[in-house]
């Protein structure tokens, strides 16, 4: 009897002890006021103005075409903007290059296309006419996208000339007595194909609806390395962790505590980011609450367990600090918030799983814009990793809280 008394006593002096450490984290930050309201309010006002100010489009690239008089094609810009669609906006037509490569360095225009002058002369010989496309931009993102819409341009002057050619030969079959020569139109001939896009998505959010999951997931995820790496190592620099040292406190149960403590407060703050985002910016929220919550947990226990060794190897709050940042720089680079992870080499792309917040990402827009999780095995990749840095960290920390 005495020993099972002995056993249920321990129990509830741990728990004892756990509820102090709780009730200690949540009185600190409670402390500072304006640091709850920036956490939950701050995110949600830079979405918000993210939302009203960004539309989502590319502005069509500014473009002078250069037309050599000596080529006999039309000098009117009307002509060529049908043919340049809505990714180039055709603002000058000039015969001369020099003068247009001179406002292209000056950056009045994005784009200079020089046609040729001999073109008809070089198809009746039975060779491609080039046309030239001159750009100055040092974004490899934006020299892409420029490089792309100048091939849609030769495209659209391929087909305009196969149209025109189509054309002129069925007027000269008909005036020569072929039956239905004229009976498939140019335009068709020219264009026999085109694409009808089907998106089968369980929804089509708006660009602050698709990435208002993945900012909730990366704000979590810096909100617990930083809370948590900074209550630890100050607990370390202030002298609690001798105190720690010589009481009845295990290591587990410091690791418990400061997780269950700061847990509790990421998921409040959680909680009401994820009402502000549906309710305020009309996020959609396709899946289960249960099935949320529990991605939630998972994102928050590997992010604080990554925090927890982040404090256990700084010496300094300055360090915690900065090796917080660099996880934050990090996550923004690999985790497919900013760049699709698909990009990168295998290599990268298997390190940059074990960054929490990349399969956060993923199994936040899942279950928010899909109504289900794709991939399991990232949620067991998130657990994993929350079990790993957990266990590290309490090995860690046993032994630095080793009596001598």
């Amino acid at each position: 009897m005495t020993a099972l008394s002995n056993f249920f006593l321990g129990i509830a002096k741990s728990v004892t002890r756990l509820l102090a450490f709780i009730g200690r984290e949540l009185v600190e930050v409670r402390r500072r006021p304006g640091v709850l309201v920036s956490l939950v309010f701050g995110p949600f006002l830079v979405m918000a103005v993210f939302g009203i100010g960004y539309s989502g489009y590319r502005k069509p690239l500014t473009t002078i075409l250069v037309i050599p008089p000596q080529s006999g094609l039309p000098q009117d810009a009307a002509t060529y903007q049908k043919v340049a669609g809505r990714f180039l906006q055709i603002v000058d037509i000039v015969p001369d290059q020099a003068e247009a490569t001179r406002r292209l360095a000056e950056g009045d225009v994005e784009v200079v296309a020089v046609a040729p002058g001999d073109a008809q002369q070089r198809f009746q010989s039975g060779q491609q006419s080039v046309i030239e496309v001159q750009i100055d931009i040092a974004d490899p993102v934006q020299a892409a996208y420029a490089g792309l819409m100048a091939d849609t341009f030769a495209n659209s002057v391929n087909q305009e000339i196969i149209k025109k050619g189509t054309a002129q030969a069925q007027q000269d079959a008909a005036a020569h007595g072929v039956p239905n020569a004229t009976q498939i139109p140019p335009e068709v001939v020219a264009q026999p194909t085109k694409a009808d896009v089907v998106n089968i998505a369980p929804t089509i959010p708006t660009v602050v609806g698709y990435f208002g999951p993945a900012v909730l997931a990366l704000i979590l995820q810096h909100m617990a390395v930083t809370l948590i790496a900074l209550s630890v190592v100050r607990d370390r620099l202030s002298g609690a962790m001798e105190l720690f040292r010589v009481s009845p406190v295990s290591a587990w149960e410091v690791v418990a505590g400061k997780i269950l403590g700061f847990g509790v407060l990421c998921a409040a703050i959680a909680v009401v980011s994820l009402v502000l985002l549906v309710l305020g910016l009309s996020v959609p929220m396709l899946g289960s609450i249960g099935l949320l919550a529990a991605v939630v947990a998972l994102l928050v226990a590997a992010s604080l367990g990554l925090g927890l060794l982040i404090s256990i190897v700084s010496d300094s709050e300055r360090q915690a600090v900065q090796l917080s940042l660099l996880v934050l720089l990090a996550s923004v680079f690999f985790s497919g918030f900013a760049v699709p992870i698909s990009e990168f080499t295998d290599v990268v792309r298997i390190a940059a799983y074990a960054i929490p917040v990349t399969n956060g990402i993923t199994l936040m827009q899942d279950v928010m814009l899909r109504g289900e999780i794709r991939e399991p095995l990232q949620a067991a990749i998130l657990a994993a990793t929350a079990v790993v840095l957990l266990l590290a960290c309490w090995l860690l920390l046993r032994r630095g809280m080793t009596r001598a």
